[in-house]
């Protein structure tokens, strides 16, 4: 179990400064050599079995349009995908909208999160429409009982904590030169720039949130990790931890937070690969796998 700091302050720029962390100088873990992305799956070699669907759900200061690369590579190889567009105002509104898209797929559907939309999948539990797998880029994945506040209010602070800007609403903003230097430092400048202009800010109730998480979904469907070594924001130490105690298949992209901007051909290939190896055990077993 994480420790906490000491109560968030009552101002929000208290609470900014307690923004993530998953520290993994409290936390042992077993060291792992970073994995390496395989060649990529053709179209053709896709098509051996039929495709699930594709849901990708996007994180804190984003949305759904940074699956935009991803979404080309996946349509081109023959997937029917969606991206989940969230407030990021509360954590049941996402979970409920998240929910409500799964349950419009008509068939089986593996289900993708990146950052804080990990904490959203991870909240559906084992109830979870239409999904046969989960796969998690540099995201959250709590474990029951769990808070968002537990998880990330600890020392020491990750470099990308110190761009976080409260406004007078509550919500919580990267400032411009952080943004682009923690958040998206390895994606092409002029592009991080239209990223930070429309970015899209998160709650400091639901980023920091007490709310315990229930039944976790990751312990009823086969689950993928990929790791974003060079993370300013998840560090890469904390995101093995979610991994390894999700016994997740686990694969590693020399990238940032936003890895699937920066690298959108390993991760469209990483997300194909489990899909074809959920669909390829259901054409064996005739259902979906279960842990």
């Amino acid at each position: 179990m994480f420790t906490t700091k000491a109560t968030i302050h009552s101002v929000l720029y208290g609470i900014a400064s307690a923004f993530i962390a998953f520290f993994a100088a409290v936390i042992p873990i077993q060291a792992q050599s970073p994995s390496t992305v395989a060649a990529p799956i053709t179209r053709d070699a896709a098509r051996t079995a039929t495709l699930p669907n594709i849901v990708l759900v996007h994180g804190a200061w984003a949305d759904a349009s940074s699956w935009s690369g991803v979404i080309r590579r996946l349509q081109k190889a023959g997937y029917q995908v969606t991206a989940v567009q969230l407030g990021l105002a509360s954590l049941d509104d996402d979970v409920a909208r998240t929910r409500s898209v799964l349950a419009s797929q008509t068939g089986p559907t593996l289900l993708v999160a990146h950052s804080y939309g990990g904490a959203v999948i991870t909240q559906l539990g084992p109830d979870a429409p239409n999904v046969v797998g989960l796969v998690y880029e540099s995201a959250f994945a709590p474990d029951e009982g769990e808070t968002m506040k537990a998880l990330i209010s600890g020392d020491p602070q990750p470099a990308g904590a110190s761009a976080i800007r409260p406004d007078k609403q509550g919500y919580l903003w990267l400032d411009p030169d952080g943004f682009i230097k923690f958040f998206a430092p390895d994606v092409n400048p002029i592009e991080a720039r239209v990223m930070e202009a429309v970015q899209k800010p998160i709650s400091a109730g639901t980023l920091l949130g007490d709310e315990k998480f229930g039944p976790p979904a990751w312990k009823s469907f086969p689950t993928w990790f990929l790791i974003t070594e060079n993370d300013q924001m998840l560090p890469a130490a904390a995101q093995r931890l979610f991994a390894k105690r999700m016994n997740a298949t686990v694969t590693s992209v020399a990238g940032s937070h936003v890895s699937m901007v920066s690298h959108p051909d390993a991760v469209a290939d990483f997300i194909m690969r489990a899909a074809l190896t959920v669909r390829l055990t259901m054409n064996a077993t005739g259902s979906p796998a279960t842990r």
